[in-house]
């Protein structure tokens, strides 16, 4: 037996050192390359399963691996907070946030006091807008924000962007936490929990339409509430991020818009990740558009022109490459 363990150690050796001479010692794949370096595989962190982030999400993977030959996963997450962290602590490379979230962790304010800024993110892309969309049933007679004071709310999952922007928009209306009875759930859980009777609103802030709220209409009498204009005023302009928006007639049960805020989306990558790498990865994602728009209608919203335009976390050297192409005169070389 000896003699055997022996043998495999000088084996095991000569394996190694042949490896070490023809260059090609092996890397796990989980490694996180040095900048500039190629990564042959990307983690896309997304958000709840019934949401645009994760529809739009699925698909750019399947374009990458397909278009570029990377080994693509998606992970789905509880939205903007959690994808941050993901980017922060390299369990993600690229993901999708909201630029409340995103301009929060760069300050290291609200749900980031306790980890500190993020210095490890940079932008792809501005996206869509995120309507902030305040869910209920029209027999539960909820018709303004106020009315939510002493309801069962569903506010957003834990370490989501839907629930940092719900307490500012409380908040602005002079509703605590205490003044209700919030319940952390996820786009799905808070529909079905109105399903169920066991809350009264949720909000859903996400592109149009949501596939959750759809749901909810086909068995169920909806009512979005509205948020009255002097309070999209305040709102506006004391939040950057915040726009003044509107829901369409008919996007819903709707008769006629309902006014409200949105939030733009962008797609984050990690800073660390190679400038060419991160050209490529911006350039593809915009000449398959229509694979993005086939996953999600909200995805129609985005724009090549403007999309890396006013950005609440500075671009990636990589985007930003293509960007400067983007808006040469053809033909034009640097």
């Amino acid at each position: 037996m000896r003699a055997v363990n022996a043998w495999l150690t000088v084996a095991v050796a000569a394996i190694g050192l042949a490896l070490l001479a023809a260059g090609c010692t092996p890397k796990p794949e989980s490694a996180q390359p040095d900048s500039g370096d190629e990564q042959p595989f990307l983690t896309i962190a997304t958000g709840g399963a019934s949401g645009p982030y994760d529809l739009i999400g699925g698909a750019l993977a399947k374009v990458y691996h397909t278009q570029l030959g990377y080994k693509t996963a998606v992970r789905s997450s509880d939205g903007s907070v959690e994808n941050v962290h993901l980017l922060e602590s390299d369990k993600a490379d690229v993901a999708f946030a909201m630029s409340d979230v995103a301009s929060f962790a760069l300050g290291g304010l609200e749900s980031f006091q306790a980890s500190g800024p993020a210095v490890h993110v940079k932008s792809i892309a501005g996206l869509y807008l995120n309507y902030v969309q305040i869910v209920t049933l029209k027999d539960r007679d909820i018709r303004s924000v106020y009315d939510l004071k002493g309801k069962r709310v569903g506010v957003g999952a834990p370490n989501s962007g839907v629930e940092v922007n719900a307490r500012m928009i409380l908040n602005e209306h002079g509703i605590a936490y205490k003044d209700i009875r919030p319940e952390y759930l996820s786009y799905a859980e808070a529909i079905e929990q109105l399903k169920n009777n066991a809350i009264d609103a949720a909000f859903v802030t996400s592109g149009l339409p949501n596939s959750a709220v759809l749901d909810l209409q086909a068995t169920h009498d909806v009512a979005i509430v509205p948020i009255l204009p002097e309070d999209i005023e305040k709102l506006t302009k004391r939040f950057a991020f915040f726009e003044k928006a509107q829901l369409p007639p008919g996007i819903y049960q709707n008769d006629e818009a309902i006014p409200t805020v949105a939030i733009r989306n962008i797609l984050l990558v990690r800073s660390g990740m190679g400038d060419e790498q991160v050209y490529r990865l911006t350039k593809t994602f915009f000449e398959n558009l229509d694979a993005l728009q086939a996953a999600h209608e909200a995805a129609k919203q985005i724009d090549r022109q403007t999309a890396g335009k006013e950005l609440v976390v500075p671009l990636h050297p990589g985007a930003a490459k293509y960007y400067a192409e983007l808006a040469r005169p053809q033909g034009q070389t640097p």
